[in-house]
């Protein structure tokens, strides 16, 4: 029995959403991509803590956002509530932080 699935360039594993970001980035890039999943419901979940940004994330979402990634965007889509964090320090600490509704996200991202 020969199983034929055809050539990619690039495989990602996983469909979660930064597996998702990594298989538009390449799909973009107009490489041939592939993208596994276990179960087909789990596409583009987030993780259990919805916050995105802070002081240490904050700024891998703004270098998503201008390299023009889809989990910024989505972010914004999604989000149902913005905070502005360490507004009682300088402004050098200040960070933006949301939360996401996780079914919403989802089903931006599916």
């Amino acid at each position: 029995m020969i199983y034929r699935v055809g050539e990619f360039d690039i495989a990602v594993i996983g469909a979660g959403h930064a597996g998702i970001e990594a298989a538009l980035v390449s799909a973009r890039l107009g490489m041939k991509t592939v993208c596994f999943s276990i179960n087909l419901d789990a596409v583009g979940n987030l993780p259990c803590n919805p916050n995105i940004g802070g002081t240490g994330k904050g700024h891998l979402v703004r270098e998503l956002a201008a390299l023009g990634g889809e989990m910024p965007k989505n972010a914004d889509m999604a989000c149902i509530q913005f905070r502005m964090l360490n507004k009682g320090k300088g402004p050098a600490v200040h960070s933006l932080r949301l939360i996401s509704g996780l079914r919403m996200a989802k089903f931006r991202m599916f």
